[in-house]
């Protein structure tokens, strides 16, 4: 097994092959300045000869500095029939003034024949002669073996003969691309063993995900003796993706004790998923492994009682050290270890002994059994369990609200909402035009708490979310309604649930405005009157 790994980034260019991913030059610059700092020995730029972007890429790539990172321009080998001097591919790949250069080129017969339609010959002296005229002006040189997995059980003759050529052409290194994404990872270890013993120069390895093995297939040719490992972050790519260098980090370097960052460098690793889900306008998936949201979220209350007492009971490695962080979720799965560390991360004092904390678990597993989640839903759970603890944070009380919506002939529907509140002992009523009920709803209640409240009109909403949970009721199905609040600093989510998707609304809207406003109560306009009394209307839900 081999001492160090150099890592390898081709998201610039392999991932952004992927469906739905899309970076501008400017994303792509600051996507490789962020490698840089983690650590990356090679940032793959792009293929030059391909596209003006990837070519303004290099050109902007020169006015940065780059501290431990390797720019790598991409490209092929030199078409069938053309001198390696005059082949426009290789001439751009001069011209991006990169260092470095990965060329690919085939290594499966197959392919040579059927996709190239050259001669098998003819293909053997295309890399020969393409990695030569790049060593000659003075590059590193990678040779990509396209296929070579797929090519060697096919035709092992002719897949090795293309990495003795690309060798004897002076290669700095020979990657293995497991391209189509199928192969074992004991095919991957028994073809290892194979090369090293017909090469003497360092190998690579590049794998797609099409059989969900990329890592591990990754993972086996380290220990069968590759130093080289190219994948992309968050494993972007084409069809199933490449190999996702956000797991092979630290499953090498914390697992196999087989260093590729410097050990300060680790904890960076889930704030770069996150950046570049972030910059590719991609969601990040809460289940990803490692640097996930989930990744480290325990639910079920037994778990969650080991976990605080022994976190290796249910965790693989310490989640801080990659820089992500524990997590324990409140459900009807929940016991009450569950919400003992909820109540402290929320700074809520709890007694375990108090007999208010057993009458918040099962308030909490009703609703749970309605619909309601608080899982995504922190703001609404923690009004949840300071209302149960006998604490009052209803600011105001809802007489009723009317929403009127019309439409005539071929025009654009009208909404309107009318909101009549009772706000310090005073009924107030406001009427406000908005794009939908739920717009116009959020509009009037912000407009008729806004005189008595000023600091409503600090906090907006910022997302929303709509999600059906019995869809076999059709247009009576029962909906959840997630809102995300923020003032510009902060960020909270609340939930609503009902049968109606305008009350499920309501409700996630009055909860947001109760969290803002108890968090912020040393600010709220002094009452001249007692303190609210309660009022007809929305109850505690």
């Amino acid at each position: 097994m081999v001492s160090q790994v150099k890592l390898y980034d081709t998201t610039l260019r392999d991932g952004t092959q992927g469906e739905g991913i899309s970076l501008s030059v400017d994303d792509k610059l600051k996507i490789a300045q962020k490698l840089d700092h983690l650590g990356v020995k090679y940032i793959e730029g792009g293929w030059p000869g391909s596209n003006p972007k990837d070519m303004n890429f290099f050109e902007e790539a020169k006015n940065l500095s780059f501290h431990s990172a390797v720019i790598t321009a991409f490209g092929s080998t030199r078409k069938p029939g053309v001198e390696a001097e005059n082949d426009p591919n290789l001439q751009r790949i001069l011209e991006s003034g990169v260092e470095a250069a990965a060329i690919f080129g085939k290594a499966w017969d197959f392919h040579v024949e059927k996709a190239l339609q050259t001669s098998l010959d003819e293909n053997i002296s295309m890399i020969y002669d393409s990695i030569r005229f790049l060593k000659e002006k003075g590059m590193e040189v990678i040779f990509d073996a396209e296929h070579f997995f797929d090519g060697y059980k096919h035709n092992q003759d002719y897949a090795l003969k293309a990495l003795t050529a690309a060798e004897e052409a002076g290669a700095d290194c020979l990657v293995l691309c497991d391209t189509n994404g199928g192969s074992l990872p004991s095919e991957i270890a028994d073809i290892l063993k194979v090369v090293h013993a017909r090469t003497t120069i360092s190998t690579g390895i590049h794998c797609h995900n099409d059989g969900e093995l990329a890592v591990a297939n990754t993972l086996e040719a380290v220990k069968a003796g590759a130093d080289h490992v190219q994948g992309t972050i968050n494993g972007y790519g084409e069809r199933c993706g490449n190999a996702n260098l956000i797991s092979i980090i630290p499953n090498l370097q914390m697992k196999m004790g087989i260093p590729c960052l410097k050990e300060e460098k680790l904890p960076q690793l889930t704030e770069t998923a996150v950046y570049v889900h972030e910059l590719a306008n991609q969601t990040p998936p809460d289940s990803q492994p490692f640097t996930g949201k989930s990744a480290f979220a325990h639910k079920g209350g037994m778990h969650v009682s080991a976990v605080l007492k022994h976190p290796e009971t249910y965790e693989h490695i310490e989640p801080e050290k990659i820089g992500n962080e524990r997590r324990v979720l409140v459900s009807e799965l929940s016991g009450q270890s569950n919400l003992m560390f909820k109540a402290e991360e929320l700074g809520i004092p709890l007694d375990k002994t108090d007999p208010a904390v057993k009458e918040i678990m099962e308030k909490m597993k009703q609703m749970e059994h309605q619909g309601y989640q608080y899982e995504a839903a922190e703001a609404s759970f923690e009004l949840l369990i300071r209302n149960g603890l006998g604490e009052n944070h209803d600011y105001f009380y809802l007489d009723h609200f009317k929403i009127i919506a019309e439409k005539e002939n071929e025009g654009a529907i009208s909404t309107e909402a009318l909101v009549k509140m009772d706000i310090q002992g005073e009924k107030v009523m406001t009427a406000a035009e908005g794009n939908g009920p739920v717009n116009a709803l959020d509009y009037a209640l912000r407009k008729t708490i806004g005189e008595y409240y000023p600091l409503v009109h600090e906090m907006y909403l910022s997302d929303y979310k709509v999600r059906v949970l019995d869809e076999a009721e059709a247009t009576a199905s029962t909906v959840r309604v997630l809102i995300e609040s923020s003032d510009g600093k902060e960020t909270w989510s609340t939930i609503g649930v009902s049968g109606n998707i305008v009350e499920a609304s309501w409700q996630a809207l009055v909860d947001s405005i109760r969290f803002y406003f108890m968090k912020h109560a040393d600010r709220l306009q002094k009452l001249e009157s007692q303190p609210v009394h309660p009022g007809p209307g929305l109850q505690n839900h």
